[in-house]
């Protein structure tokens, strides 16, 4: 596994949650994503926020200061401006001579423009803004000093026209620059005078094709650095009225009809039998009350209007449900009513928008050789003590549960404790034996990263599924043993095979000869935790138990294919969807070395509080034995 890098820094998955529910929430779209990029921008072909890297290694408030700013103005502030301007702006652009500062110019104009927008739609952002404003102003400000002492002068122009338009007073003036810049500061100043009165994209273009005119007549060079990012698109295709809204179009009839306001008397009238079925029906037509909803035309007569219900309403009722075997009439070969269902008892699992060229490749084991077979016996006997402590402590408490009275009730065996007979008005005096609790209502799923980076660690945590294995099988407990990884030879853009190798299925999980094949696990290639995570959960919902624990064994963060990015938030989403489904995701973090602070941060982000950490794989059935008696006690009826 690799860890997940904010530009040599860990990823905040909580706070990046937060940003994206934000960014969707002022974006009034679903569709909207958010991802960390060097420079911030909006691609509205993708429908992806950008939020700049030059936040990072700042303190906490400032961090998150300067990435909401950058949500609020990809957001909220897109829809201020014109991709039709846009558009014409980048085509104005390519005719320059120093294009990288038209296009920086460009978006920093723009970028102030809106900024106002913004804070007068939305007054509470002013705080935010004012964070990034203090943060940038101080970075420009070092780096105009930077830029003069390297006789980088276009640099050092822009730093310096920021610093003027953030200057906290108007008496503040552009520095000395170059003897050939000079002239032009009285100019440049009255242009920026602008940039606060402009009222649309339109005008800040034309300040920037006004101001390009006069540096292409005293500039040498161009741009060296890139500040602000102006992405070369075909911002003409865009429709304005789309930049964020869902592609969720109500599909449109098929001709596009409408309806006269009132009747003339004179329209045709068409007498069409629509057969229907009942119990009084002697044969059945082919479709009934089927419709296809394509067809129609519009009128504005106002629909939804209540009204007295009569007599014939009955025979259009809508019968809503999933389709049962009749015994009355035989329908199954009719065309008309053949329907797609959903998988049954998926519980609405997902695969993420993050998996959906994912797929999974189900691997059954081969039959045990003898190097495994006895292998897996030698692990066997160093966990044996624990194996033997766990099932006398599960029968121990079984017999403790009946044998343990159920005290205080209205009914049953009348007790020894009398005296409340005399001292309350509706006493309690009998009690009742419990009835035999003989079996543990839990299921369980050990799900096992077969990652890379777990050839270092694979032996251990063999001998600490082993340890699961013999424990839930000698108190008679269902479970499954699955190892996951993805391929990362044959992943590419549009298809990610994700193999699930279950070494020990749930039929076959409490025979004698299912252990030998956990050997069979190895280490192979990268790991989609949240995908792998969906697929086991769908298995689980299916159980009948009412216990369902889910144990995930892994040694880092998720890496796979196009997945680094946002792998450590779709884990997070996939353990609260199985969470809400009543799926207890307990994971187990090995490790060979000291355990950083930011891994537990990572890790926690991903599972929460319910994450156990491993510091020497070697003690892993140490650690494994407490939460085993833990999940074990708390799944006895």
């Amino acid at each position: 596994m690799k860890f997940i890098k904010f530009n040599d820094s860990k990823i905040d998955s909580l706070l990046f949650m937060e940003l994206t529910d934000l960014a969707k929430t002022l974006a009034k779209s679903d569709q909207v994503e958010v991802e960390y990029g060097v420079q911030s921008y909006y691609n509205p072909f993708e429908k992806k926020i950008y939020m700049s890297h030059f936040w990072k290694d700042r303190d906490e408030r400032d961090m998150v200061a300067g990435l909401k700013s950058d949500v609020y103005l990809r957001s909220v502030g897109t829809r201020y401006s014109s991709m039709t301007d846009f558009a014409e702006m980048l085509a104005a652009i390519r005719q320059f001579q120093f294009k990288s500062l038209a296009k920086q110019l460009f978006m920093l104009f723009e970028d102030i423009r809106i900024e106002e927008c913004i804070k007068k739609e939305r007054p509470g952002t002013k705080s935010v803004f004012l964070s990034r404003k203090s943060m940038y102003r101080k970075h420009f400000k070092t780096q105009l000093t930077l830029n003069l002492e390297r006789s980088i002068f276009t640099d050092a122009l822009f730093c310096a026209i920021y610093v003027k338009l953030a200057a906290e007073s108007p008496l503040e003036d552009i520095p000395h620059i170059h003897e050939s810049i000079d002239p032009l500061k009285g100019f440049i100043e009255q242009q920026l005078s602008r940039v606060y009165e402009a009222r649309s994209t339109r005008e800040i273009a034309s300040i920037v094709n006004i101001l390009m005119e006069g540096f292409e007549e005293v500039l040498e060079k161009d741009m060296l650095n890139t500040y602000f990012f102006f992405p070369e698109l075909e911002y003409g295709e865009v429709e304005e009225d789309s930049l964020f809204h869902d592609v969720k179009a109500k599909s449109k009839l098929s001709d596009d009809l409408t309806l006269d306001e009132k009747s003339d008397g004179d329209e045709e009238v068409l007498d069409e039998e629509m057969p229907t079925w009942h119990r009084e029906t002697e044969a059945p037509a082919k479709s009934f009350l089927q419709f296809d909803l394509e067809h129609g035309a519009k009128t504005d007569i106002a629909g939804g209007a209540l009204r007295e219900g009569e007599d014939g309403d009955q025979a259009l009722g809508a019968v809503q449900g999933t389709a049962k075997q009749t015994k009355r009439k035989d329908y199954s070969k009719l065309e008309s009513l053949d329907s797609v269902q959903d998988e049954p008892n998926a519980g609405g699992m997902a695969a993420g928008k993050e998996n959906r060229y994912a797929f999974s490749i189900f691997k059954t084991p081969d039959y045990p050789t003898a190097e495994e077979t006895q292998a897996y016996h030698e692990q066997a006997k160093t966990i044996e003590s624990y194996q033997k402590r766990l099932k006398q402590m599960i029968q121990k408490t079984l017999e403790h549960k009946k044998t343990l009275p159920r005290t205080d009730l209205h009914a049953g065996r009348l007790n020894n404790k009398l005296l409340r007979y005399f001292t309350e008005r509706n006493p309690r005096l009998f009690y009742k034996k419990q009835e035999p609790s003989t079996e543990i209502d839990a299921v369980f799923t050990l799900l096992v990263d077969c990652s890379a980076s777990m050839h270092d660690k694979m032996e251990e945590t063999k001998r600490g599924i082993v340890l699961f294995h013999e424990a839930l099988k000698s108190v008679s407990v269902p479970h499954q043993i699955v190892g996951f990884w993805e391929d990362t030879n044959d992943a590419t853009e549009t298809s990610q095979p994700n193999y699930f190798h279950t070494v020990v299925s749930f039929r076959d999980s409490l025979k004698e000869n299912a252990g030998p094949r956990i050997m069979q696990l190895e280490p192979e290639e990268d790991n989609r935790d949240g995908f792998a995570i969906r697929q086991m959960a769908k298995t689980l919902i299916q159980r009948s138990e009412g216990q369902k624990f889910l144990i995930v064994f892994s040694d880092g963060e998720p890496a796979a294919f196009n997945y680094e990015q946002n792998g450590i938030v779709d884990t997070h989403e996939a353990v609260m969807e199985a969470r809400k489904r009543k799926i207890e995701v307990i994971n187990v973090f090995l490790s060979n070395s000291e355990i950083e602070e930011s891994q537990v941060k990572t890790i926690q982000d991903m599972y929460g509080k319910y994450s156990l950490f491993v510091p020497d794989v070697d003690q892993l059935p140490d650690v494994l034995y407490p939460l085993l008696k833990k999940l074990l006690n708390k799944s006895i009826g």
